[in-house]
């Protein structure tokens, strides 16, 4: 599938496999510790580890002759995934942690708490719905072309808000 989404989901959909990455991203590299955080069972372990290691995410790393043990690290593409882990995290603790968060993202020197947001590199400026739309990319197949001039056609000038009621608990303020 063309879409970048749903390659990406092809790598790393299953939700161990994001988990390992976040522990990855901490500094684990090894089997024991990755199943000692995740509590997770040693063959869904195992599995998982080798479609990251096929998928590029991680390089299997042996650090035992005898007896053979290997590490798992983070390759540059496995690096990469850390702004999805941090949108992923933000997301998760503003919309699912009605006993507010469990984990925090602070600065280093302050200890303050980030409020993580996705910008532009070129711009600086904030990705948001009003300035920036998804748009058909010079690789896109004709289907892809067709597509996002449908969705160009429904786009409103402004964002408008739906006139169905909300569903879900509301959302907190910041």
């Amino acid at each position: 599938m063309p879409c970048p989404i749903a390659r990406s989901l092809e790598r790393v959909g299953e939700w161990w496999s994001i988990l390992i990455i976040r522990d990855a991203l901490h500094g684990f590299t090894c089997f024991d510790e990755f199943q000692k955080s995740l509590n997770i069972a040693p063959n869904m372990l195992t599995r998982r580890l080798s479609a990251l290691v096929d998928a590029g995410l991680l390089e299997r790393r042996r650090y035992s002759e005898r007896p053979p043990r290997y590490e798992y690290i983070l390759t540059d593409m496995g690096r990469d995934f850390r702004p999805v882990i941090v949108a992923m995290f933000a997301w998760g603790n503003r919309h699912f942690a009605p006993e507010g968060a469990s984990v925090l993202l602070v600065n280093k020197k302050t200890q303050r708490a980030a409020d993580p947001v996705l910008v532009d590199r070129r711009s600086g400026r904030p990705l948001n719905e009003r300035d920036f739309v998804f748009a058909a990319g010079p690789a896109a197949s004709e289907r892809t072309r067709r597509r996002y001039a449908i969705i160009d056609q429904k786009r409103p000038f402004a964002p408008q808000q739906s006139s169905r009621p909300a569903r879900g608990r509301k959302r907190r303020a910041s």
